[in-house]
């Protein structure tokens, strides 16, 4: 082998986008089209395929879960992705779990067109092999495919590169999740890649989710919206014209008429119209998990228009802080475990989120005061349930009492004819600060959650309620410790008279 052709060699084991295209080939989706075509990435393969190899620098290893829409072509990417990995390297043995049968068989076939169109050059020796299952003699390596639902899935196997499709509709998830775990090394050049649909809130790909978004799990996640997908454009119709609300959209995410058309004829579709759209096309990863039967208090487009916006930062400056809800001894180690959360409001614009798990008091109070000297806060709203007596006590034997103001949740709202109780008010005022002008928020996934997680109703008596996280947590949704944070920063509304500050404000919340 000269020189050049150790090059293309290379190059076709190391880049993946480069590899696809040459060696790899898919069935094409073009209507009256048939037969086979090189696989080139879309944009979204390619985000894709640019952050797990960032990811794999940084650490050694890949640990990805993906949150997508429908035909977005990520399995593709991933197969591609591992049929590389075992046809250039020895030992690797890759495992892919479906959800159904139908799945399997769509992806073990994908695999077997990759094997088949494969150049002679640089294809791997087959061995012997059986129903989903392809090995192969050269290099020693091999690739199968299973289904979700048999018992004991993984137990017992060694796997180098796990691939978990549709994780959300898996039947006995968190058995298979459990065996898979174990099965593959922790050592570098092991790969998890975990991705589905969304399926609503509480199963374990949404808790697997929320971990990834909160940093508090090795996974890495990714995103990916439905506009990104090309093909999702339609022609426009006879006297095509945008809504107030597509004008909107449409600037917001920055698409174009034919994509706007494409979102307007599957939204008619749809029998749940925009709430089936979102579910199955998310612009956003919170869209994904929109569920039926209750309705949000901020809406996901707001939210994400404050993630985008800049503006400047001014007048009384405040601190919310939301601690855990209990010792962190005892709070459970899992998806739905409290975060104490922090976050910074000035004016129109919020700044400064963090979020701890298993932050104890004091180590939450030596937070705290090394904010309160780098920010010279006006107030410190601190919740008083959990962890937070504690918190504020401490703050004020250090001398921090004219600035700490304790907030408990449970307590009569400013106007209890209005609100059941205090949280309620404050996530109203909240609901209103982001409503009323441009805001500022910070750019993260979790917080956006947060903020989108709970409902609102209104009780026998007319009061206005929001959801409790008891309720929260009985449809599996995980205590919105960054919003309460947030909403915090409304907890003692106050103004600037001169000198003197405390004043409250005369405001009257539209909820």
């Amino acid at each position: 082998m000269n020189h050049k052709e150790l090059q293309v060699l290379l190059k076709f084991k190391n880049d993946l986008p480069y590899f696809a295209y040459h060696a790899l080939k898919i069935r094409s989706k073009e209507p009256g089209v048939t037969g086979v075509i090189p696989l080139v990435f879309n944009e979204g393969q390619l985000y894709a395929y640019n952050k797990i190899e960032e990811q794999k620098r940084k650490t050694g290893r890949v640990r990805v879960i993906c949150l997508k829409g429908r035909q977005i072509g990520f399995s593709t990417f991933v197969e591609s992705r591992y049929y590389q990995r075992v046809a250039f390297n020895n030992g690797y043995q890759a495992f892919v779990l479906t959800h159904n049968d139908k799945s399997t068989d769509d992806l073990f076939n994908m695999v077997k067109r990759f094997q088949e169109h494969c150049p002679i050059e640089i294809r791997p020796i087959e061995d012997k092999n059986n129903h989903h299952v392809l090995n192969f003699i050269s290099p020693d390596s091999g690739y199968k495919v299973g289904t979700a639902g048999s018992k004991g899935l993984g137990r017992g196997m060694t796997i180098h590169l796990f691939h978990g499709s549709e994780v959300a509709q898996w039947e006995r998830a968190s058995e298979h999740l459990d065996g898979i775990m174990q099965a593959v090394p922790i050592g570098n050049n092991t790969e998890i890649i975990l991705e589905s649909t969304a399926r609503g809130k509480g199963n374990i790909f949404y808790n697997l989710w929320m971990d990834a978004i909160s940093g508090v799990s090795d996974f890495m996640p990714l995103f990916i919206p439905w506009f990104w997908e090309k093909a999702y454009r339609l022609p426009l119709r006879e006297g095509f014209e945008l809504t107030e609300e597509e004008r909107e959209y449409r600037n917001l995410y920055q698409l174009d008429n034919e994509q706007i058309q494409f979102r307007r004829s599957k939204t008619a579709d749809s029998p749940l119209k925009e709430l089936g759209f979102q579910q199955e096309y998310p612009s956003t990863a919170d869209e994904a998990f929109i569920v039926s039967g209750g309705s949000c208090l901020i809406p996901g487009r707001l939210v994400e228009m404050a993630r985008k916006c800049e503006t400047t930062a001014s007048g009384i400056k405040f601190i919310g802080v939301d601690p855990a809800g209990g010792d962190p001894e005892t709070q459970a180690i899992n998806s739905k475990r409290d975060r104490t959360s922090i976050i910074i409001r000035q004016g129109r614009v919020a700044y400064g989120l963090q979020s701890y798990v298993n932050k104890d008091t004091m180590g939450t109070v030596g937070v705290i005061v090394g904010l309160i000297k780098k920010e010279n806060p006006d107030f410190v709203c601190i919740d008083v349930g959990g962890l937070g007596a504690g918190v504020v006590d401490r703050l004020r034997e250090l001398g921090y009492g004219n600035i700490v103001k304790a907030i408990n949740f449970g307590r009569k709202a400013l106007k209890e004819d209005r609100y059941v109780n205090k949280r309620s008010e404050i996530w109203a005022l909240m609901a209103d600060w982001f409503r009323e002008e441009i805001v500022s928020i910070p750019n993260s996934d979790s917080l956006h959650a947060d903020l989108c997680a709970p409902f609102y109703d209104v009780d026998s008596i007319g009061r206005w309620r929001l959801e409790s996280k008891d309720a929260m947590k009985s449809r599996g949704v995980r205590s919105p410790d960054e919003g309460d944070a947030l909403a915090l920063t409304f907890g003692f509304p106050a103004v600037k008279n001169n000198a003197n500050i405390g004043n409250i404000i005369k405001y009257q919340p539209r909820f």
